[in-house]
């Protein structure tokens, strides 16, 4: 019985590029929770009006982390452009403005790691 011929394996990313996914989904999900909790506490507040937009902010960047993170650790199907992961870590790190520690240093890190050689030749392929 013959064996049938493998597959040829997929061009592999780098794996610089599978830790910018996980950093954006562990920041979009803090983001999300971090806005949702923001909306809860002040739920019962005459004060929810006016931290509408601080709990706007985190949650919006939180979808976009989650969705472009999930893209990037997923199989790969869906392209993702380089300058969309680089405005969305710039987005990270002006999450600074509300003291948001763990985006920033997300960003900081992604930003340096979309700068790499190897992750920018990925992009060009």
């Amino acid at each position: 019985m013959e064996n049938p011929t493998p597959a040829l394996p997929s061009p592999s990313r780098p794996p610089k590029l599978q830790t910018i996914g996980i950093l954006m989904l562990i920041s979009g999900v803090l983001n999300v929770m971090a806005g949702l909790g923001i909306v809860t506490g002040f739920a019962l507040s005459v004060v929810l009006i006016c931290c509408i937009p601080l709990a706007a902010l985190p949650l919006a960047l939180g979808v976009f982390e989650v969705i472009y993170g999930l893209r990037l650790v997923g199989s790969g199907q869906e392209p993702v452009a380089r300058d969309t992961l680089q405005t969305v870590a710039i987005l990270e790190i002006a999450s600074i403005l509300g003291s948001n520690i763990v985006s920033f240093i997300a960003g900081v890190i992604n930003l340096v790691l979309l700068s790499d050689t190897e992750v920018v030749a990925s992009f060009k392929k």
